[in-house]
């Protein structure tokens, strides 16, 4: 294993890259020679020091982890943050309200003075990396590989965690390759974030569901942020008298446009890939796991939208989880078909039979893909459940909240607890309940119960079902082929449960009393189904994900040594990476040629007066209709660019990811990707790969003609020639 590592280090540094055209998510602090010869002649015109530095001032100074799952970027010397709108959504739907519903409105910060605090929310940088595979393998080498899933997080965690003596540093150890290297990841948390601009919703998600994974594209997809610190220079909790970050490097801004074919770089935390899946793997993910999932959010969406029309009060209270279900929902709709439309079970078979023809003789992988089988085999009869108790039962707000309760329940049952583990017990459900209830619309999370209820009775083998809940529904309620049974019990539940009301609850907490908890409907329901799953069927999830990470672990090991020489680049698992490409037009099928720009002109086709998606605010439709664009015009198209296309590799994570030219100049925000290639998580495809990009021209144009905050415009290095 260690072998391995030093292996690894040695191909990025002189291997010749074999993956895909503008394939690869890559480790930008170990950008091996030859790939950074290819980022050059493909268009590149800065230093390998300016592209990332642990000494100097470079790129990676600029990027920053956004809240808990996106990037940001600094453009200004006064630590501005440019995001996307979907990152910052929370923040803004939070700081909203009916009287002042920055969502709906927009919001304008002309002064540092008018800026919002964001409580929660926080960006960090990224300060140093260390290897620690020697470090790790050494507390791994008395384990078997088939317990690394169970025993790799706690030895990780354990290597993870606060930095002595620096308050706001903090460390991540993350593992590569299936466990073949593990690196240290240092971040500085700054936790002073105010917000200082965001478009109205009918820009920042303008097109919505719809247009969501497509292009042709034309979302407003920004938010503007500003990280405070202290008054010391150091990160620092809020503060009325902090000062905006000075930062080590912070991004121009190009107004200068671009072209089909352009050099297009872009840095950012992507979230998470699985490239090196087998095709067993490929299989249970289009037969069982996604198909699931998507029918189960589509059921969710449904009531939770049906509410969201009533009442803008309940829109805003449920916009942000709605988005958040409803991005994946079709992520995953769209992979399925993809990956079926390209055959990548195919291509994942002719990789393993090339690695069993480079096996032959060595012993270690014997039989790796029979292994395979039989471990995914196995576990296939119980992957529908898990799915539906994950996004079906504990769909429900109430039931998610309930089950988190167990953990309450536990303390209050062990008679050896200690005063002050039943007191953190006490504090951590509190705290659970604040969060949950603030969130919670009782009419749509009822329906959602009831339906969920049902589907798991409808769609899951009857032998790993609770049978007597259903028996017991069928008895007091009605039959179960009848959604007025389980509508019936969702309503009991929801009128009687004590989870619902802060005083019951507080009542409820006040004494630790499991009789008590265990009669609470709500809870009681939500434990049935979480004991049906943890008693009986999570022991196969366990086996299953052991000897999984333990094939993988053997399967990348081989295809390490099998590719030594050539460029090879790890899974995305949110640590910051580089990938580079072009600004490029595509042909998705036959006779249709998509070309690398939207506009506003393509806004005005879609326009609908009133509609949920496609409505836009009059002062837009004033501009455009005046054609006020100022400096922000494109000369080529005679109109404002609105987004753009480019070949770059990137996925979830990557959210608000800079997009730079080849001076490092920014140019676009990363966010999204096309539905002809929604299957990158698994494979990519580079041919019909494309990342959409908001044109920062556009957000210029809107801040300032839209927004009036010329103050904003000033603050940024433009950069015109």
């Amino acid at each position: 294993m260690k072998k391995i590592i030093a292996l690894f280090i040695i191909v990025l540094s002189l291997g010749t890259v074999k993956v895909k055209a503008d394939e690869g998510m890559w480790l930008v602090q170990l950008i091996g020679d030859k790939t950074y010869a290819d980022m050059v002649k493909r268009g590149l015109k800065l230093s390998k020091e300016q592209l990332y530095s642990m000494n100097k001032s470079s790129i990676k100074d600029a990027i920053v982890i956004f809240g808990g799952g996106c990037t940001g970027e600094i453009v200004s010397k006064e630590g501005l943050i440019f995001t996307n709108h979907h990152c910052g959504y929370d923040a803004i739907a939070s700081s909203s309200s009916v009287d002042h519903n920055y969502l709906k409105d927009g919001f304008w910060a002309k002064t540092k003075k008018e800026e919002i605090p964001c409580p929660g929310l926080s960006v960090q940088f990224l300060v140093k990396i260390e290897d620690v595979t020697d470090a790790v393998n050494a507390k791994l080498k008395d384990i078997k590989p088939a317990d690394y899933t169970s025993k790799l997080p706690g030895i990780l965690n354990e290597m993870s965690g606060p930095v002595a003596g620096e308050p706001s540093m903090e460390s991540r150890v993350a593992s590569f390759f299936k466990g073949n290297q593990f690196l240290k990841f240092t971040y500085e948390r700054f936790k002073d974030i105010r917000m200082v601009g965001a478009p109205p919703e009918s820009i920042g998600k303008f097109g919505g569901d719809t247009d969501n994974w497509e292009w042709p594209r034309h979302t407003g997809d920004f938010s503007i942020f500003r990280v405070y610190m202290g008054a010391d220079g150091k990160a620092s909790d809020y503060k009325a008298d902090n000062v905006p970050y000075v930062p080590k490097h912070f991004l121009p801004v190009s107004i200068k446009g671009l072209n089909d074919g352009d050099y297009a770089m872009i840095y950012g935390y992507p979230g998470g890939t699985n490239r090196y899946e087998t095709s067993y793997g490929v299989k249970l993910k289009i037969d069982i796991e996604n198909p699931s999932l998507v029918n189960l959010r589509d059921a969710r969406l449904k009531c939770m939208m049906a509410e969201m029309v009533k009442d803008p009060a309940i829109k805003l209270q449920l916009a942000s989880s709605y988005a958040g279900i409803a991005n994946y929902w079709k992520f995953f709709d769209g992979e399925t078909k993809q990956l079926l439309k390209h055959n990548v079970i195919a291509q994942k078979e002719k990789e393993e039979a090339a690695f069993v023809t480079w096996a032959k003789g060595k012993a270690e992988y014997d039989n790796l893909f029979t292994e395979v089988d039989k471990v995914v085999s196995a576990w296939r009869p119980y992957a529908k459940g898990r799915v539906y108790l994950n996004e079906g039962i504990m769909g429900s707000p109430l039931m998610s909240f309930a089950s988190s309760l167990k953990a309450l329940d536990a303390a209050w049952s062990n008679a050896n607890a200690k005063p002050e583990d039943l007191s953190k017990a006490v504090a951590t459900a509190s705290a659970s309940f604040d969060r949950f209830i603030k969130g919670e619309n009782v009419a749509s999370d009822k329906n959602i119960l009831a339906i969920v209820l049902k589907m798991f009775n409808k769609d899951i083998d009857a032998t790993q079902q609770p049978s007597a809940f259903y028996n017991m529904l069928k008895t007091n309620y009605g039959e179960l082929d009848k959604d007025e049974t389980f509508q019936k019990f969702a309503k009991e539940v929801f009128e009687k449960t004590a989870l619902l009301s802060k005083d019951n609850f507080m009542a409820l907490l006040s004494k630790p009393d499991t009789a008590a908890l265990h009669k609470d409907l709500a809870f009681k329901t939500a434990k049935i189904f979480a004991d049906n799953f943890n008693n009986n069927f999570s022991k196969y999830f366990t086996e299953y994900t052991g000897n999984s990470f333990a094939l993988a672990n053997k399967y990348l090991k081989g295809v390490l040594e099998m590719k030594k020489g050539q460029a090879i680049y790890p899974d995305a698992n949110f640590t910051m990476r580089v990938s580079y490409g072009n600004v490029k037009s595509y042909v998705p099928r036959d006779a249709v040629k998509y070309k690398e720009i939207c506009t506003l002109n393509g806004v005005m086709e879609k326009y609908k007066p009133g509609d949920y998606e496609f409505d836009i605010p009059a002062k837009l439709l004033d501009l455009i209709n005046k054609k006020d664009y100022g400096q922000y015009i494109d000369k080529k198209a005679n109109d404002v660019v609105v987004s753009f296309i480019t070949t770059n590799d990137i996925t979830g994570g990557n959210s608000g990811s800079p997009v730079l030219n080849a001076k490092g100049e920014l140019i676009g925000l990363a966010f999204d990707g096309n539905y002809e290639a929604l299957s990158h998580k698994i494979a990519f495809d580079g041919e019909l790969n494309r990342t959409i990009c908001l044109d920062v021209r556009y957000l210029l144009f809107v801040v300032d003609k839209l927004g009036g905050a010329s103050n904003i415009i000033n603050e940024l290095q433009l950069m015109k020639m």
